[in-house]
């Protein structure tokens, strides 16, 4: 039997299955930058203006007032340093030690290893709400309750999520090509720097993304550890807007543009590598 007969036959929709699927594609894509672009056009409307027409009549004139009254504001661009610096210290730390884990789930031999590995899945079945009060107590008797350290600390062990990935993909690296690494005198943690992790850079990167998309819209354990707005992040600082200014929705959707801006940005730096992560062996 020729290798072309035991080849699975290729699967080509119709005409009307790639209609069905571009029209509910098209339909997701609206439902997503719908409320994106109403956003943006309210930020760009002056507060007059939004009092006569509402959010259905384009800017006339375009104003940025809203953007400069924020930027203007110190405590709201404090709340933007803050986020910016707790995204960046929990994406290094957290898939630091999540490639660490995967890694010693994958290639490792120790004594209960699976059970372990089986463990840590099933912290994935917990939601975070069951675990946020007793964190919040434990923090609090703690004296972290309105520090950067009560903010991050929850966050800073591994992702069971990467973790399960990272380990899936590493089992999919050749043992042969680690094996040379190892009779070449690497350790294991050369052979991860040299050659598990320069493999597996796309699949990290991507990670590191979600990651950062996670905590930058995060709100409720900030809400509760935050103490008093006296350590706002992004998405508390924006809620923040609607009481104290009285529900003023043009400079409310200016924050909401502004804070959905960086994450727009990572997308288009990094959307190749991305795209490629999708295509990694193993992952098919």
């Amino acid at each position: 039997m020729s290798s072309r007969d035991t080849e699975r036959p290729v699967y080509r929709p119709g005409p009307w299955a790639r209609l069905g699927g571009y029209t509910l594609l098209t339909l997701g894509a609206l439902a997503v930058l719908v409320p994106i672009g109403l956003s943006v056009v309210v930020s760009l409307t002056s507060r007059g203006q939004f009092a006569r027409a509402g959010s259905v009549a384009l800017p006339d004139p375009v104003t940025l007032d809203n953007y400069r009254e924020l930027l203007g504001r110190g405590d709201f661009l404090q709340s933007i340093v803050i986020t910016a610096v707790m995204v960046a210290t929990i994406i290094v730390v957290q898939v630091t030690s999540s490639v660490l884990a995967a890694y010693a789930f994958a290639r490792l031999r120790f004594p209960g290893r699976n059970a372990l590995f089986a463990l840590t899945l099933a912290t994935m079945m917990i939601p975070g709400v069951v675990t946020m009060v007793p964190l919040y107590i434990m923090l609090t008797a703690a004296g972290l309750r309105a520090t950067f350290a009560g903010l991050v600390l929850p966050f800073l062990l591994i992702s069971p999520y990467a973790v399960f990935l990272l380990r899936q993909h590493f089992l999919s690296i050749p043992a042969d090509l680690l094996h040379a690494a190892h009779l070449d005198g690497a350790g294991h943690l050369r052979t991860l720097w040299s050659i598990v992790v320069p493999i597996s850079r796309p699949i990290i990167l991507t990670l590191a993304i979600v990651t950062a998309v996670s905590h930058w819209n995060s709100f409720l354990w900030p809400l509760m550890i935050g103490g008093n707005g006296r350590l706002q992040v992004l998405t508390v600082a924006t809620a923040n807007l609607q009481t104290q200014f009285n529900n003023d929705w043009t400079l409310v959707t200016a924050a909401t543009t502004l804070s959905i801006l960086p994450l727009v940005a990572l997308y288009l730096v990094f959307q190749r590598q991305i795209v490629g992560s999708l295509a990694i062996r193993g992952y098919n």
